[in-house]
């Protein structure tokens, strides 16, 4: 990854900050970005990671952030939320902000950023959707199973738009994993040790995944020049 730029949005923390911080130790040179400030503000400083703040549900702030940054080889599209309920538990504000996010954000930042690696041809993009998706329904996720499902038709679609030109786009569907937002989501459950039980319960591998995994298959996806348009489950055999 020597000398390879690398923007990464929601990398404040959680899956977006390993994967920044995994990116860098590679020797990339890392855009690390995120909508709180006060979470970059925690960055350790290091010659090859810049931090700035990035609203993906902001078209003007992205094309802004394209005309100061110039071409990135790798964009990796992190930003999400995930909202609880059934289709008849969630309302419908909850889907318009969780497709602004999940989907749109990652459309505007592709599309934003896309049209550098086309002229350069060559250029990597990698989303993270959600083993809750496409690949696997989830009690109580209908918004964010929906949405993470739209991500990776999103992922497809580019890779296969421009697959001749150099372009390779593939999603990562991560299982559970122990991130801030996880214990967040635990934590809200009330008990939080029987949350924790039941989120460990169904990978049969028989615990939770780190965030640093998901890191490390981001960075193999940054180097497989002969794999796009696929969704990488990694779940810990969840969805076998």
């Amino acid at each position: 990854m020597n000398d390879k730029s690398v923007l990464i949005t929601a990398a404040g923390q959680g899956i977006g900050r390993a994967i920044a911080v995994a990116f860098a130790d590679a020797g990339a040179n890392v855009i690390a970005s995120d909508i709180d400030t006060a979470l970059l503000d925690t960055f350790e400083p290091r010659a090859n990671t810049r931090v700035r703040r990035l609203d993906v549900r902001d078209g003007d702030a992205i094309q802004e952030a394209v005309a100061e940054l110039g071409r990135v080889d790798v964009l990796v599209n992190c930003a999400g939320v995930v909202h609880s309920g059934s289709v008849v538990d969630m309302a419908w504000s909850d889907l318009d902000l969780a497709f602004d996010i999940n989907v749109k954000g990652m459309a505007r930042t592709t599309r934003a950023f896309l049209p550098a690696m086309l002229e350069h041809g060559d250029g990597c993009i990698i989303n993270i959707a959600s083993v809750v998706s496409s690949l696997k329904g989830a009690p109580n996720r209908f918004v964010y199973g929906t949405t993470k499902a739209a991500v990776i038709g999103l992922t497809k679609s580019v890779a296969a738009d421009f697959v001749s030109r150099g372009i390779r786009c593939n999603a990562i569907c991560p299982g559970t994993v122990d991130s801030p937002s996880l214990q967040d989501r635990m934590g809200a459950q009330g008990d939080y040790e029987t949350a924790r039980r039941a989120f460990i319960a169904r990978q049969p591998v028989g615990r939770l995944g780190t965030v640093e995994e998901i890191a490390a298959l981001a960075l193999y996806l940054a180097d497989a020049t002969y794999t796009t348009g696929q969704a990488y489950a990694i779940d810990g055999g969840w969805t076998i």
